[in-house]
């Protein structure tokens, strides 16, 4: 650790070492039956306990419509609301909490290392009736998130997890909204928080816990240890969802019988195949179909998470365009489509622009079925991870640490 432009610098050599249950020769013991059953979480009833995770820049209402289609009566959560720019009523914070009509259960998660703003945010979401669920970031890993004691650092600090929780839940019950968390293993495996954060959780109110199976020194790298999963599961009362490298059906299903998880939570295994939320249904209820659409029925989910798209930024067909860039890359990924036609989508300006690269296709192309369940997104490992200044020198919180935190207002209120 060292100190630089008043940050602690955590320098940890990757971490994993288990391996991926997937390729591996070995297998994780069944601790449950391949089994989901109807979760509540307070007044909300989840019949299908499959969760689309929040995904920055990923789920916003156009993509949420899609993927509930293909998953009826999961929850799907809108991406990451940081609450400060939601008090201040910053005009994209308020785009990104916008719901569809056809949206079952409307879920926020917010973000913060405030509990003041907490606080206020949720009291927003209260008063607007903005929402019938709200999730708690504690597991984004990003270096900008991080350094400000936010995301997966936040829980090493027990009393401002604690607080932070305590006053999101103690305005969000007294309407009947229930409120969850998100938490990884820890910052790394010297500073694990998920026990302690989990417990935690529990006693301040929240209706279940989402585990990340990494650290914040993983990042998205090798494959989570799903054996956390299954510990936590052992120690909380509350449902469990179990998160990371859930790329199919299968992965799905041995999840849940090698952890005991209550559910599952699907972030990048659902970028670009929208459809893995009917895989996994139909795997729990026992049934082999699997949707392998060939390259124009994947055309169409384009256009019409375009088309949606648009809607989204207020009839801005070239902002939509420009938004659906990594969607296409994602959706793209696998089929025979060379990087000529790639780099057009790349250039295009209008929905008409996508339509003419689509009917220049080979619209019956199909994935291939090594690529069909394949790893897709964010793979790269976290060189360093980025804490406050003296963040780990202790659990819990002093005055100077919090005056730093919250006296410039580090929550900032743009995007």
């Amino acid at each position: 650790m060292s100190k630089h432009a008043e940050e602690t610098v955590l320098r940890t050599a990757h971490e994993t070492t288990h391996f991926d249950p997937r390729t591996s020769e070995q297998e994780l013991p069944a601790k449950a039956p391949a089994k989901l059953n109807a979760v509540d979480l307070g007044s909300v009833h989840v019949e299908t306990p499959v969760i689309l995770s929040p995904m920055a820049g990923v789920t916003n209402w156009p993509f949420r419509v899609i993927c509930e289609e293909y998953g009826p009566h999961g929850l799907y959560v809108a991406e990451m609301i940081t609450a400060r720019a939601l008090v201040a009523k910053n005009p994209k914070a308020l785009r990104l909490c916008r719901f569809a009509p056809s949206e079952r259960i409307r879920s926020l998660q917010l973000y913060g290392v405030n509990p003041s703003i907490m606080e206020q945010a949720a009291q927003m979401v209260v008063d607007n009736n903005m929402a019938d669920h709200v999730d708690l970031n504690f597991g984004c890993p990003v270096p900008k998130v991080t350094r400000r004691g936010g995301g997966s650092a936040l829980p090493w600090k027990t009393d401002l997890f604690a607080d932070v929780v305590s006053r999101v839940v103690g305005v969000c019950d007294k309407a009947g909204i229930p409120v969850t968390a998100k938490i990884r293993v820890g910052i790394d495996h010297e500073h694990e928080t998920f026990h302690e954060a989990g417990h935690i959780a529990q006693e301040e109110g929240c209706k279940a816990v989402t585990l990340h199976a990494r650290t914040t020194a993983e990042y998205y790298g090798g494959h989570s240890d799903w054996t956390r999963i299954a510990e936590l599961v052992d120690e909380l009362d509350v449902p469990v969802f179990g998160n990371g490298d859930i790329w199919g059906a299968s992965d799905a299903m041995a999840m849940v019988e090698q952890t005991g998880c209550a559910g599952v939570a699907i972030g990048r295994g659902c970028q670009g195949r929208p459809w893995i939320f009917a895989d996994i249904k139909n795997a729990f209820a026992g049934s082999d179909e699997r949707v392998n659409p060939t390259l124009g029925e994947v055309a169409r989910v384009m256009m019409r998470h375009a088309t949606l798209m648009t809607e989204f930024h207020d009839g801005d067909e070239q902002m939509a365009v420009h938004d659906m860039r990594k969607h296409i890359a994602w959706y793209l990924k696998g089929f025979p489509v060379g990087g000529g036609v790639r780099r057009a989508f790349m250039e295009s300006e209008s929905l008409a622009d996508m339509q003419r690269i689509i009917d220049t296709l080979d619209l019956d192309a199909t994935l291939a079925p090594r690529i069909v369940d394949a790893p897709r997104g964010r793979v790269r490992f976290a060189k360093k991870v980025h804490l406050p200044y003296g963040w780990l020198d202790s659990r819990s919180t002093t005055h100077d640490e919090r005056e730093a935190l919250f006296g410039d207002d580090p929550m900032d209120a743009s995007y």
